[in-house]
């Protein structure tokens, strides 16, 4: 079967994320899991131990608490409440906090630090509080107010905004503590309201990693029965936000949940009777028992375990001393002592449950990592033939070998699948599947090794006859060509050590540098040292200028210009000196964007460009650097589109300033800072109605010239409308203070283009690596790291009046990778501008494939080797998700390259069937 090799590169990379998805469903583990199935009856409770004897304690304790209310803060951080900002605007929880009847506690979030925004703007939960406090029929009321977390992802921790909303946090919370309070006296037992976060927020806003600011939550727990005596100071003690489930159980008298982790907060019930208190202890660690011995095998040698059962022994001794009726100094000793052992058993089980969460689905890696493996295989195999042979590759699919090997390997497989899933002790994903499901994944394995077989034979039966007929017996590598081969090559093996994937920009960062100064050595020697021949690459000069060209036309696909005779000295001087200027140009932009967003974890804190614009103090500076940005955006794309567009996109580039404007980032030269804010619905939908016009005109002028084959300039002005539809809608979702990376990337781009890649005629590989490179060092530049706490989740909700799912992880996405995207989409444009025929497309689709799937196999083999490592939830998963996703968007360019080339593959054809 023959494929072009885009389309064979495209189909490669959508089957490698297949392979990718079934491996992160085995390395990102189910949590730890009761076996028990009673899911329509609730098993009785455990009985209270007696030594000797029964008791008649057999049922849960009734409940502590008549009424409770959840209030849950998004983002809400520990020292919101406990700090400065607490005492300023929050000055009736404060008191709570601090002479009121409450205890209060840090409660630590494990990471990563993540929930799902599928909670309704704040006004709408606090508009039925009112009537919902004054009727009697309920139990429990969960508040979940989101504005905070919106805020903090908006402008951040220091906003103005942030006091105000906490402001408003504090009135809720007396309203529902005083409503409360004048209920109690209808009941006899008191209410309770619990004022919690589900995560904190960094110093940027957001929230996913690990750092203390992020997983650092209040809790507090406010009611009449934890009334203090004068004098009691009680400071907020640490635990774990897990341990809520257990103690909001206890206090209604309700089972504790059987996949709960945690363990009672003890001041709770710390003023109950002794055997009360010991009663919830024992329920507790029963619970936690239970879950540790249908999750460790080897439970019973757990300190944990042998903890509680040296409690539960001692109980049994009290509470018969108990039933006698002693109430010596011995038993209440006695009972301290069981007490201090049930708290210690306590901690260290729900230790052992939170550090084992799961177990990794070892199949499922090892069948995803397979499917990797053998992809990257194939595109290794097939890279001689792309880069130096045809653009098109001959599949072997259908030899005697290929079907004889295909339902071998298809029996094997299947029999290693129904051994492992008969045999499986803990779940599997793969064995969850129905068996058709099951087989084709077996299918798709079996069909890859296969076709690496029949791949490897032709190439060994092939190698002397390939020998003879190789159009260049030998090749001349550049230093470009050197440099780009070890620095891809040295960024893939820096990913083994835990430092370097915190700080895999710097990486980018020395790579795109380097490479400048690369760039600037070889225009130097082509331009003031060079011979009577064109700067050429990869290409072997044993003949004269007419050859070399030739050489250069076949093997790139570039329509090369007829050779002057006089080498790059032909061009004018001012052009000359503009190209050897070019790389110091790149290179100081490379570094002023270094200085506007600090990433990563070291440099992280070291004050930026960024954080200096996005203060309230220097709102002026933002709107102006905005609005240069958005000039200087619209003066280098619109020379690539038609009359229409070029409206379009001025119009949009204007509406995106009004929509900063309208929710209060930047500020129109008559417009007050006092001014109120929206959320900008009306001014980001107008922006979109262009994004869709420019990108809707750029698709029709593609479809055309698939009818009008003749016509190249109409696909190429399509394929830069479409490039033009990007951007704008990048401007639109990125913050303001990033806008100038976006102008900078386009500026690049241009210099390159003009003064770099068309003098120097550099071949499709190294264009697109390039292309690569850059792209990698602007998704770094926007302020984006490793860690899922620098995605900025805003871009998901621009214009969008409620939480969607498909259109927010859309723009989220693309918010994102607006670096890789806008660079691999401009290597469509330039490439297509730049040849007469398909190879350079298809090529460049195939090497960026190959570029992508590299780190991606590696780093799949190297985390499953670190599963166990210290850092492997808080450094390594993290940048799995981050190669994963990425996998996918080149899987999305590719498919873009394939359909893009369509056009040019005909055309060669058109002209071919011409010429014979």
């Amino acid at each position: 079967m023959r494929l072009g090799s885009g389309a064979f590169a495209a189909s490669c990379v959508a089957i490698e994320v297949i392979g990718v998805a079934i491996f992160l469903r085995g390395f990102f583990p189910a949590p730890v899991r009761s076996s028990s199935r009673t899911e329509h009856r609730a098993e009785p409770p455990a009985p209270e131990p007696v030594a000797g004897a029964s008791s008649n304690w057999t049922k849960l304790p009734p409940p502590l608490f008549s009424k409770v209310v959840i209030v849950l803060i998004d983002a809400l951080r520990d020292d919101f409440v406990f700090g400065s900002k607490g005492v300023e605007y929050m000055p009736y929880t404060t008191y709570l906090v601090e002479k009121g009847a409450s205890h209060s506690f840090v409660a630590e979030a494990k990471p990563p630090t993540v929930t799902m925004p599928r909670i309704k703007v704040d006004n709408n939960v606090t508009r039925h509080l009112d009537k919902v406090l004054k009727r009697g029929d309920w139990d429990m009321l969960i508040l979940h107010y989101l504005g905070l977390d919106h805020i903090g992802h908006i402008s951040g921790p220091n906003s103005p905004l942030i006091g105000q909303k906490l402001s408003e946090m504090d009135s809720v919370l007396m309203k529902i503590h005083t409503s409360l309070l004048s209920k109690e006296r209808e009941t006899h037992l008191p209410s309770l309201l619990v004022v919690c976060g589900d995560h904190g927020m960094s110093e940027t806003g957001s929230h996913g990693a690990s750092s203390t600011e992020e997983v650092s939550t209040p809790l507090i727990l406010i009611s009449s029965e934890f009334e203090r005596k004068p004098g009691d100071i009680r400071h907020p003690k640490h635990v774990q936000q897990t341990d809520l489930s257990a103690t909001l159980a206890i206090g209604l008298g309700l089972p504790i949940p059987k996949n709960s982790v945690g363990s009672l907060l003890f001041p709770v019930v710390e003023r109950k009777p002794m055997r009360e208190q010991l009663r919830f202890l024992h329920l507790n660690t029963v619970q936690l028992s239970k879950l540790l011995q249908e999750n460790v095998p080897s439970y019973e040698k757990d300190p944990g375990f042998e903890q509680f059962k040296m409690a539960e022994r001692l109980h049994g001794n009290w509470v018969r001393l108990h039933l006698e009726e002693n109430n010596s100094d011995v038993l209440f000793g006695l009972g301290t002592k069981v007490l201090k052992q049930y708290l210690s058993a306590l901690k260290t089980l729900s230790l052992s449950l939170s550090t084992q969460v799961a177990q990794y689905d070892i199949y499922s890696m090892a069948v995803g990592t397979v499917v990797v493996l053998e992809v990257l295989t194939l595109l290794l195999l097939s890279t001689p033939q792309v880069l130096h042979r045809r653009a098109e590759l001959d599949v072997p699919v259908s030899s005697p070998v290929f079907s004889l090997l295909f339902y071998l390997m298809f029996l094997v497989l299947s029999a290693i699948h129904v051994v492992v899933c008969t045999s499986a002790k803990s779940s599997c994903y793969l064995c969850s599947l129905p068996w058709l499901a099951a087989g084709a994944v077996m299918v798709l394995v079996s069909m890859l090794l296969c076709v690496i077989v029949s791949a490897l034979a032709r190439m060994v039966m092939d190698g002397t006859q390939l020998r003879k007929n190789a159009v260049h017996p030998t090749s001349v590598w550049s230093e470009v060509d050197f440099l780009l081969l070890l620095g891809t090559v040295g960024h893939v093996l820096s990913l083994g050590a835990s430092s370097f994937v915190e700080e895999e920009h710097q990486t980018w960062y020395f790579l795109v540098n380097t490479l400048c100064l690369a760039l600037s050595q070889e225009t130097f020697r082509s331009y003031f040292l060079g011979d009577n021949c064109e700067p050429q690459h990869h290409f072997h000069m044993a003949q004269g200028c007419e050859g070399t060209v030739h050489t250069l036309q076949y093997n790139t696909g570039y329509d090369a210009p007829e050779p002057n005779g006089e080498n790059a000295k032909a061009l004018g001087g001012h052009r000359r000196w503009a190209v050897l200027a070019s790389p110091w140009l790149v290179l100081a932009c490379c570094r002023l964007l270094r200085s506007l967003n600090q990433t990563g974890v070291q440099g992280a804190h070291r004050p930026d460009f960024g954080h200096w614009f996005t203060s309230s103090d220097h709102k002026v500076q933002l709107s102006v650097l905005a609005a240069v940005s958005l000039l200087v955006i619209f003066m280098l794309v619109q020379r690539g589109c038609s009359p229409v567009s070029k409206v379009a996109l001025a119009l949009g580039l204007l509406g995106v300033f009004c929509y900063r404007a309208a929710i209060g980032n930047v500020l129109f030269p008559w417009q007050s800072d006092k001014k109120g804010i929206s959320k900008g619905i009306i001014e980001a939908r107008f922006v979109y109605v262009f994004v869709l016009g420019i990108l809707f005109t750029g698709t029709k002028d593609l479809l055309k010239s698939q009818v009008i084959a003749a016509d190249f300039k109409i696909k190429t002005v399509g394929l830069w409308e479409i490039y033009s539809g990007l951007v704008l809608l990048a401007a639109l979702l990125l913050r303001p203070h990033n806008l100038p990376v976006l102008a900078f990337s386009l500026l690049i781009q241009t210099v390159m283009t003009k003064f770099i890649w068309k003098p120097l005629r550099h071949d499709a590989a190294e264009v697109t690596v390039m292309h690569y490179w850059f792209g990698q060092a602007f998704f770094y530049f926007q302020g984006n790291s490793n860690n899922i706490a620098t995605i900025d989740v805003s871009a998901g909700f621009v214009g969008l009046e409620t939480y969607m799912e498909v259109p927010a992880a859309f723009l989220t996405v693309f918010g994102t990778y607006v670096g890789p995207v806008l660079w691999a989409s401009h290597l469509a444009y330039f490439l297509n501008s730049e040849t007469s025929s398909g190879s350079a497309l298809s090529r460049a689709c195939f090497c960026y494939a190959l570029i992508c799937s590299v780190p991606v196999a590696t780093y799949i083999i190297l985390v499953t080797s670190l599963r166990y490592h210290l850092f492997i939830w808080s450094v390594f998963s993290p940048k799995l998700l981050y190669e994963g996703m990425h996998l996918l968007i080149t899987a999305a360019l590719c498919v873009l390259f394939t359909a893009t080339d369509q056009t040019t593959h005909t055309k060669s054809r058109v002209k071919m069937d011409t010429e014979s």
